[in-house]
């Protein structure tokens, strides 16, 4: 059986806490792999979130937590770390016996425990090309959580690109910092590498158009070759020739050891949120 069709049959109700972006992309995936609007139920405070929801993929979300929610065997948390405990607190007389999946950035399933009042918690770390069907999300499940239940959290998270699971949740920190915040590193180089097209001579748009299609190409030869990223890069930086010059000056400009650096400080930053808003 396609994944589709067992989606469209088996899928159960799903509720989502907040209706933002993270929300609207899981939500567009499921819908696309044919699980039907009225299987998904949303509580959304702010009318302009509700109403795109509703233009978008015909569903009524709510503006606030209500017996509704007793029917959902999956609760989705899209809602900002910051306020996660308040949104709880309404939420989580309803679904104590629900599945719980939490997308937000870190909150530990320590804390999402303590205010759902339940311990069948996985935590996601997506990130946003999961809007147009290409996330990567790093998943992890605490010891409550069956195989049934991580089957069902791989079906949704599928719908929405790729995905791993860790066995120890404080590896989140470090998926938060690779793929996590990873789509903003590969914008900062879009925007310099437009910019360097455009110094030597190129349009804007010549200059942005060639350094998308070169991340979309590289990064989709990396995913079919069975060679590492060195090999793949030493395969095209001939010495003496264009690439080499280029590979070079940024090696002895210590660009990796800086890029490193810059991602071990969002993994800091994820750990530091953790404590902020764990609480």
């Amino acid at each position: 059986m396609s994944q589709t069709n067992t989606l469209q049959t088996a899928f159960p109700p799903i509720a989502f806490i907040g209706g933002g972006n993270m929300a609207s992309a899981i939500i567009g995936g499921l819908i696309r792999q044919g699980v039907p609007a009225s299987s998904i139920t949303v509580v959304e405070p702010f009318e302009a979130s509700r109403q795109a929801l509703k233009t978008q993929f015909g569903i009524d979300a709510l503006p606030a937590a209500s017996d509704a929610l007793q029917s959902a065997q999956l609760v989705v948390w899209a809602v900002k770390p910051q306020s996660f405990k308040e949104a709880a607190e309404p939420v989580a007389a309803f679904t104590r016996n629900a599945l719980h999946l939490s997308v937000a950035a870190g909150i530990t399933t320590e804390s999402v425990a303590g205010w759902t009042g339940t311990q069948r918690i996985v935590r996601a770390m997506p990130n946003t090309p999961a809007l147009v069907g290409k996330g990567m999300t790093g998943l992890f499940a605490r010891p409550e959580v069956d195989a049934a239940g991580k089957a069902l959290i791989a079906a949704v998270i599928g719908s929405t690109g790729e995905l791993t699971w860790v066995e120890q949740e404080a590896h989140l920190d470090a998926v938060t910092a690779l793929s996590g915040s990873g789509p903003a590193y590969v914008f900062l180089f879009l925007e310099a590498m437009t910019q360097a097209g455009v110094d030597m001579g190129l349009t804007a748009e010549q200059s942005y158009k060639l350094a998308v299609a070169t991340f979309a190409g590289g990064s989709e030869l990396a995913a079919r070759s069975t060679e590492s990223a060195e090999v793949l890069r030493q395969r095209v930086t001939s010495k003496g020739g264009t690439t080499y010059a280029a590979i070079t000056h940024m090696q002895e400009n210590k660009l990796p050891e800086i890029f490193i650096a810059a991602m071990r400080k969002a993994e800091k930053r994820a750990q530091e949120l953790a404590a902020e808003f764990g609480k």
